[in-house]
């Protein structure tokens, strides 16, 4: 007996959605992958989805746009109906809600009662702390009272996207609200932060299911996101990376060399000091819809100190400077060069390239400081 004969709900001739085994299991295998689990992992998450295990999920909004869940709508592997009837329960989300008013405020705390110390605390965007209260405030309640409320029996706490997790665009200078991320203000409790403007519901999606049907979490980094998103930087993957190796910069929208797809590192790019991984997991199953992949610089809205803080075409260090894919033949073209030394030349030549402008603007300032100082006769070591 298998796991959709456990359920059958999932039957292919008994689902009122038609939801095959074969189509169901693909979901699973697909949500596990998105957060870089092997595909024994999706059938596992199969296993409990089939027992009835559901997650459930209580979805708070405060001070945002609601472009996190408008990305969510627009996922199509697995689309919504999928997302919330086959693999996860949202029993409480006010953009998805018919009901309003006091039916709404009932059914929050129906689903807080029922689901005491399982249901997964899912918070889109930031929280005014301002003593006054007379921000963001639902059902009577203020987002502070409303966060604490609901996080108290919470087995987990996701905040979803930059607002949520470190304050994002409403805390912009000057923070007229005391706008703050969900873990500064929870600490001590286990809080996940998937920032992006707006984040990938993939990532959601992933990191839901692994701690709903598996009981663990992606590893995550000192600021709480899952190193399988968010460990390497925009620039490591970039597609236009090859450019910057070469040293091949766009220097003005619509120009010949924007055009050709080169850098756009002197346009302001953030990518080189942004983790994320939009260049490798599409939104909403469509390539290139992603600001580098339409021509504009990366943002930098997963970090704090960067989006909604430098100016947009402000250019940034790069981080994990790491040199192009140059490697010298296996076998040497001559017998006079050995191969450790065409190796070791290969790595110091790719390492000079992959620099790129940014080590140049670098070794070049230094030359004026030295000459500078020598001038005005000090002795440098």
């Amino acid at each position: 007996m298998n796991i959709f004969q456990k359920n059958k709900s999932l039957e292919l001739e008994d689902s009122p959605r038609g939801v095959s085994r074969r189509g169901f299991l693909k979901v699973c295998t697909l949500a596990a992958a998105s957060v870089g689990l092997p595909s024994f992992a999706g059938r596992a998450m199969a296993e409990e989805i089939a027992k009835g295990n559901k997650p459930s999920l209580v979805w708070l909004h405060f001070q945002e746009c609601t472009g996190c869940t408008e990305s969510l709508l627009r996922t199509s592997h697995p689309d919504v109906g999928e997302l919330i009837l086959d693999l996860v329960s949202v029993d409480y989300h006010e953009t998805l809600f018919a009901a309003a008013g006091k039916q709404i405020e009932e059914v929050l705390e129906s689903t807080l009662e029922k689901n005491k110390g399982k249901y997964i605390l899912v918070v889109e965007g930031s929280i005014p702390t301002k003593e006054d209260g007379i921000y963001c405030t639902v059902g009577g309640k203020t987002a502070m009272e409303s966060l604490q409320h609901c996080a108290e029996h919470a087995a987990l706490v996701i905040a979803l996207g930059s607002c949520a997790s470190w304050g994002g665009l409403p805390s912009a200078a000057p923070n007229p609200t005391g706008a703050t991320g969900v873990p500064e203000l929870l600490r001590g409790k286990t809080v996940v932060t998937l920032p992006g403007c707006p984040a990938n519901p993939y990532n959601l999606l992933g990191t839901a299911l692994q701690f709903a049907t598996l009981g663990t979490l992606p590893e995550l980094d000192e600021k709480g996101r899952p190193k399988f998103a968010y460990a390497r930087t925009i620039h490591e993957d970039c597609p236009r990376r090859p450019h910057f190796d070469a040293g091949r910069f766009a220097t003005k929208f619509g120009d010949e060399e924007h055009r050709e797809g080169y850098c756009l590192y002197k346009l302001g790019c953030k990518g080189p000091a942004t983790h994320a991984n939009c260049s490798l997991t599409a939104f909403n199953e469509m390539p290139g819809a992603w600001p580098v992949g339409i021509g504009h610089p990366c943002y930098g809205c997963t970090e704090k100190g960067i989006a909604f803080t430098m100016p947009i075409h402000a250019t940034i260090d790069v981080e994990n400077l790491t040199a192009p894919g140059h490697y010298p033949p296996i076998v040497a073209e001559s017998g006079t060069i050995s191969p450790v030394s065409t190796g070791v030349a290969g790595l110091v030549g790719g390492a000079l390239v992959g620099a790129g402008a940014m080590a140049a603007k670098k070794l070049s300032g230094q030359k004026e400081e030295d000459g500078e100082s020598e001038a005005s006769g000090e002795k440098t070591s």
